[in-house]
């Protein structure tokens, strides 16, 4: 039912305790001592008393869904949504599980997700990359571009690195204006000799990829000094587009205090250079949020202070989203378009010092919209606190996410590998479920 990808990837780990599963049992025992009746395994000193949400919840829609305050704007669209709420992970260290939600892996040398649907439905435009990622604007998550590498998948398979919003958003696309010397003619013996050079160069190294994936990569750069420019200039948009999608404030410089205003045009700004790039026929785009690491942290890696750094981050986040989806539905496209909110993991419900929240491998949420999803729905319950799965014998797993979403564009995840040290290796390794009671 699906044709493409869209990941929204809140890097740092956000609080689903703060924004979409709502636990009355913590603000039944705000402040009373945290008891998890087993010994718990925390990544720094999160132990402290039990923690209410920052934010209050109220319910949206006819599914009646609560959500927290600073991602009300998401409730237009809250009947287009199905919750995640037991998916579980399998480490608390931010670089093993921002692999794991990328690739499927928790460690190096693997595909990213939007790798493996490239190599596996191809492009449906030659004139734009088949696989998008859109990083914060304050630096690269965990990992940086490995999280979409194309590891031993052909290299033509890897993540194009855009950044809208600034004055060179795809790097080093057309030649320096310093480059008066480059002539037509001069330009047409340097292709003729390249030529020759990479034929001489294939020869000797029969089966390696990378000449040809090189070759390929700067031709379709070529076709992108036409087609990008065109495909990532907003101005053609109409005002109340991109005020649906938070950018009143077009031209604007960023300023030093973060913001939710601020927050809304920048992931916002992402979300409408994402819909612009799926119409044209790009099939997975990445958009990553949140990579400030100064101290104080102003990322979703809320050790310190959730509301501080959520509050902006999320309220953003939400403008975005809610107008992304929107805005696919009402051209038709989100029928055929998934929409992935995930992080890597949650956090925890007892406190790390007085405002903060320490890391949750154990339990957190994921959403989806579009593209044969169900709206309206839950699948799978955290336990009281929000600790654990309710069900600790049944939870969901990135795998079984990753499998859904392979299913809905038409591929069999179990079929679909690549032979790699004599495994046939696949995005979700030996496991994965397709999650049939989230399906439309």
């Amino acid at each position: 039912k699906a044709k493409r990808v869209v990941q929204l990837f809140m890097a740092g780990a956000a609080s689903h305790l703060d924004l979409w599963d709502f636990k009355p049992d913590l603000i039944k025992h705000h402040g009373e001592p945290s008891d998890f009746g087993e010994h718990v395994e925390a990544f720094q000193n999160g132990l402290g008393p039990w923690m209410k949400p920052v934010w209050e919840f109220k319910p949206y829609g006819s599914s009646g869904k609560r959500i927290s305050e600073p991602v009300a704007p998401l409730g237009a669209v809250i009947d287009d949504i199905a919750f995640v709420h037991n998916l579980i992970g399998k480490t608390g260290v931010h670089s093993q599980a921002t692999y794991l939600q990328a690739t499927g892996f928790d460690r190096p040398g693997f595909p990213g997700m939007g790798s493996w649907i490239s190599y596996g439905l191809g492009s449906m435009n030659d004139n734009l990359p088949t696989f998008v990622a859109l990083p914060d604007h304050r630096g690269f998550a965990s990992n940086g571009p490995k999280n979409w590498a194309s590891a031993f998948l052909p290299a033509m398979h890897q993540g194009t690195i855009i950044r809208p919003g600034t004055k060179n958003p795809i790097v080093d696309l057309h030649p320096p204006e310093s480059a008066e010397y480059i002539t037509k003619s001069a330009e047409d013996a340097g292709h003729s000799l390249l030529a020759k050079l990479n034929q001489a160069h294939a020869s000797e190294r029969e089966g390696d990829t990378r000449l040809e994936a090189r070759i390929r990569s700067y031709e379709l750069a070529a076709r992108m000094q036409l087609a990008a420019p065109e495909a990532l200039d907003i101005s053609q948009e109409p005002a109340y587009i991109r005020n649906m999608y938070g950018l009143a404030r077009d031209g604007r410089k960023w300023s030093k205090d973060i913001n939710r205003a601020e927050e809304a045009d920048y992931f916002g700004r992402k979300c409408l250079a994402a819909r612009r790039l799926l119409e044209r026929g790009v099939r997975f785009v990445q958009i990553w949020s949140g990579n400030d690491n100064s101290f104080p942290r102003r990322n979703w890696d809320s050790h310190e202070d959730v509301e501080r750094d959520h509050g902006p981050l999320s309220n953003g986040m939400a403008v975005g989203a809610s107008a992304l989806i929107q805005d696919l539905k009402q051209r038709g496209m989100l029928e055929d378009t998934i929409i992935l909110w995930t992080t890597e993991f949650g956090r925890m419900p007892s406190t790390q010092g007085s405002k903060g929240r320490d890391h949750n491998p154990y339990v957190f949420t994921n959403w989806l919209a579009g593209g044969g999803i169900k709206g309206g729905i839950t699948h799978g319950e955290s336990d009281q606190w929000g600790y654990k799965p309710l069900d600790r014998r049944n939870p969901t797993e990135v795998y079984d996410i990753h499998a859904t979403i392979m299913h809905l564009l038409g591929i069999d995840h179990e079929r679909l590998t690549f032979l790699k040290d004599s495994i046939d290796r696949r995005l979700t390794d030996v496991h994965g479920h397709v999650i049939k009671e989230i399906l439309a």
